[in-house]
C-alpha cells in the first residue's frame, strides 16, 4: 500500500477518500502538550477541504490498534507550488498522541481520508470563528480559503472573500495557546480568552462572543468547533442573535467511515422528532440547530 498504489474508496460518504501509506515530514511543539505534524500525503492533499478531518495510525505497531482522527490545519506545498501533504495539530491526552511525540521525519504513517463534510465555503460578508481548546485546529484552512490564499478540493471550491474574518480563541491558560503566529501570519485577526487571566480577555471565549454580537458590526455567519458545552453555548448565543452558526463536533472515532457506529450524535429532525446521526460520515460539521448538545 503506497500513495502511488492507494486502495479502492473506503465505505461512507466521501467518494475520493483513500487509505495510503505516507510519512512523516516533521512534528514540532506549538505550545504546551500540543504539536503540529506535518505529513506528506499528496493525494489527500489534492482532495481535502476545511473542516474534513483523516484517521492515522503507526502501521509498526498494533497498540494502540486503531486509528485516530484529525482535522486538517492545513496543506502544505511542495517546491514547485504542488500540494505535498498535510498538517495536524494534537494535544497529548492518551497513549497514541504520546507516542506521535516521538515520530520523526521518514517515519511511516498509514493515513485514510478525506473524511467527512467540513465547512460549507464562506458566503458571507463577516465570519466569525469561534474555537476552544485544540478546536483552533480547522479555522487556519477556513480562514486562509477565506482570504484567497489557499484553494481546497479538487476540482477548487469556489469561496467569496468576506469583507471581514476573526478567530475568537479560548484556552486554560497563555500556555495552551497553539498557532497564534500562523494565523498571524496568514492575516486573520485572533482575539483570545483565557480562564486563568494569563493573556487576552480573563473568562470564556463565549464572552468575546456575545461582544462582537452586541458591536456595530456583528457577523453574520459563525463558524465554531472545541469542547461539546462550549459549542453548546456558542449555539444558544447564535440562536439568540438569529445569526446562521456551524459547529464542529470533536466526538471520539473507531472507523471514521460509518462501520462502526460509535461516533453517532443527537440531532433534531424537521418534525420535531430527534434521531441520530454518524459524525464520521453526516458531520463533523452540522448546522448548530439541528445538534441537541446539552
Amino acid at each position: 500500500m503506497t500513495e502511488h498504489g492507494s486502495c479502492e474508496p473506503l465505505a461512507g460518504q466521501v467518494l475520493t477518500a483513500r487509505q495510503l501509506l505516507g510519512s512523516v515530514v516533521e512534528n514540532v511543539p506549538m505550545a504546551r502538550g500540543t504539536w503540529r505534524l506535518r505529513l506528506r500525503c499528496a493525494e489527500v492533499a489534492r482532495q481535502i477541504t476545511p473542516g474534513q478531518f483523516f484517521m492515522v495510525r503507526d502501521p509498526r505497531i498494533t497498540d494502540p490498534m486503531l486509528g485516530r482522527p484529525f482535522a486538517l490545519f492545513d496543506l502544505w506545498c511542495d517546491e514547485s507550488g504542488e500540494r505535498a501533504g498535510v498538517d495536524l495539530g494534537y494535544l497529548v491526552v492518551g497513549k497514541m498522541t504520546r507516542l506521535m511525540t516521538s515520530w520523526r521525519a521518514g517515519d511511516p504513517v498509514e493515513i485514510w481520508g478525506p473524511l467527512g463534510n467540513g465547512f460549507p465555503p464562506p458566503a458571507c460578508q463577516r465570519l466569525l470563528m469561534v474555537a476552544g481548546g485544540i478546536g483552533q485546529t480547522p479555522f487556519l484552512a477556513v480562514g486562509r480559503e477565506a482570504l484567497g490564499i489557499q484553494s481546497y478540493g479538487a476540482p477548487p471550491r469556489c469561496a467569496s472573500q468576506p469583507e471581514s474574518i476573526k478567530l475568537l480563541y479560548g484556552a486554560r491558560s497563555q500556555d495552551y495557546l497553539a498557532g497564534l503566529d500562523l494565523f498571524e501570519a496568514a492575516g486573520i485577526p485572533v482575539e483570545v480568552s483565557t480562564d486563568d487571566g494569563s493573556a487576552g480577555h480573563a473568562g470564556f471565549v463565549t464572552d468575546l462572543l456575545q461582544q462582537e454580537l452586541d458591536s456595530t458590526s456583528p457577523p453574520d455567519a459563525i463558524y465554531s468547533c472545541g469542547p461539546e458545552p462550549m459549542m453548546a453555548a456558542v449555539a444558544k448565543i447564535a440562536a439568540a442573535a438569529n445569526v446562521p452558526c456551524w459547529l464542529s463536533l470533536e466526538t471520539p472515532m473507531a472507523c471514521g467511515f460509518g462501520i462502526c457506529f460509535s461516533c453517532v450524535t443527537e440531532v433534531r429532525m424537521d418534525d420535531g422528532s430527534t434521531d441520530y446521526r454518524r459524525t464520521c460520515v453526516e458531520g463533523p460539521v452540522f448546522r448548530a440547530e439541528k445538534l441537541c448538545l446539552r
